[in-house]
């Protein structure tokens, strides 16, 4: 009897991981709408500096074909049929649509940012699908391509070139990390711009301790970038304008707030009518098997053997005060330990085995490090789904070496290079559970013995 096939949409920090997980027990195919991994959490950089787009990509067909020995298919998927388990596909050099078949199938395919725009569009990730690029502001360029990635990032530089040039007004609205770190580069890249960054909440970094907010406002002070707080983007109110010392408006804005989900091809009945971004995250279970949506009954779908990780997911179970698992953040760490859940579970169900393993908040979801340009940042640890916790451990330039060291072995183990892979393996495979709140899952240690795992220093 041959291996089962595996499905895996989406091939950034999570697809690569399962693909290298499950490639000797199962026959995988991965899926990907362009041609290229991302380093999402350092592309910051690049648009600053085009040089370090480098560093941050590599094309998927040689790494995942050649070395890690699965199939790679460059295109969309446009739909999932659960019932009958296949997915519909759109080659990207075929005009007509193709299927292919499954037994097993994870989800990875990750989500948008920039809620303002009708499919989701930000510098920080690129525009790639089909509908997306229909409505997209740079719609002459297709970045499914890595040379269309490229040639987005140089435009970008050049108008940012120009804009500091003509010592131009640029506003970021946002305050988080994103936000953050985005002021900080273009304060140090191009230090003739008069940079302004606003945020709804009291201040910056959102969630995060008092002790990170305070470290990263005093060097945006130290460096003049003016910080507005409690302050709502209206950009229609001149009221708004002048509340920020911008009377005539900026002459650029960069929003670095929300995120949208992306789930074009997931049947409705899966899909959350609520959430960041106006809703369309999957639901799933404990065991991050899809689930139908609540008023349609919240059961499993498509008999349990799809599995959805990561961003693409609705981040949370239960409702508030009383979570079964409480949002977690939509950043890479957790997608990655999710991946893990869903591979350790696909490879139970591939073995007729019921006790599968279930998902829980991974306490590497709480880490965050954000660059205030490339020679300072700030490290928390620690944090979790309450408001201010967590702890600043690491700053000033080791923290900016740290971050360093963990984009480069990050790219290096989703590029399947054997340093990396040595670095982060036992992120996620260790021989006992040593943090978590386990017991919110259902989580035996007796049943954990075998399938635990730890979360060490991660920046994104």
């Amino acid at each position: 009897m041959g291996k089962p096939r595996c499905l895996v949409i989406g091939s950034q920090f999570s697809g690569t991981f399962c693909a290298r997980e499950l490639k000797t027990k199962f026959y995988v195919t991965v899926v990907d709408a362009k041609e290229y991994f991302e380093y999402t959490p350092g592309v910051l950089r690049a648009f600053v500096k085009p040089a370090h787009l480098d560093s941050l990509t590599f094309t998927l067909q040689p790494v995942l074909e050649r070395k890690m020995g699965v199939k790679y298919i460059w295109g969309e998927v446009k739909e999932l049929n659960g019932e009958k388990k296949f997915a519909t596909i759109k080659p990207i050099f075929i005009n007509h649509l193709e299927e292919i078949g499954f037994d097993y199938c994870i989800i990875c395919s990750g989500c948008n940012f920039g809620p303002f725009k009708p499919m989701g569009e930000s510098l920080w990730f690129p525009t790639v699908h089909e509908d997306g690029r229909a409505v997209s502001d740079w719609k002459h360029i297709d970045e499914r391509f890595i040379e269309g990635r490229r040639r987005h990032v140089l435009e970008e530089y050049h108008k940012l070139s120009d804009l500091n040039t003509k010592k131009s007004t640029v506003l970021v609205v946002g305050a988080g990390f994103i936000g953050v770190e985005w002021a900080t580069e273009l304060e140090h890249y191009f230090p003739d711009l008069k940079l302004t960054i606003i945020d709804f909440l009291p201040r910056c970094l959102g969630p995060l301790p008092d002790s990170a907010a305070q470290y990263c406002s005093e060097y945006m002070t130290a460096c003049g970038i003016k910080e507005f707080y409690n302050c709502k983007y209206d950009p229609k109110s001149s009221d708004f304008w002048k509340t920020i010392e911008l009377p005539n408006g900026a002459d650029e804005t960069y929003v670095c707030i929300g995120v949208k989900a992306s789930n074009y091809f997931m049947p409705k009945c899966t899909l959350s009518d609520k959430g960041p971004g106006g809703g369309g995250w999957i639901h799933f279970s404990k065991h991050l098997q899809v689930t139908k949506k609540p008023s349609e009954g919240g059961g499993v779908w498509a008999d349990g053997t799809i599995f959805a990780v990561g961003d693409c997911n609705y981040g949370c179970i239960g409702e508030p005060p009383n979570w079964e698992m409480p949002p977690v953040p939509k950043i890479s760490y957790p997608g990655e330990e999710q991946a893990y859940h869903a591979c350790l579970n696909v490879m139970k169900l591939a073995a007729n085995q019921k006790n599968l393993v279930a998902t829980w908040w991974p306490w590497g979801a709480g880490m965050f490090s954000t660059s205030l340009g490339p020679h300072d940042a700030c490290f928390v640890m620690g944090a979790n789904h309450n408001k201010n916790s967590g702890y600043m451990v690491n700053w000033w330039v080791p923290a900016a070496l740290q971050k360093e060291i963990i984009e480069t072995s990050k790219v290096n183990e989703c590029k399947d290079g054997w340093i990396g892979i040595l670095i982060w393996h036992f992120v996620h495979h260790t021989p006992i559970n040593l943090w978590g709140p386990c017991d919110r899952m259902d989580c035996q240690m007796s049943e954990w013995s075998e399938w635990s795992w730890m979360n060490p220093m991660e920046d994104f």
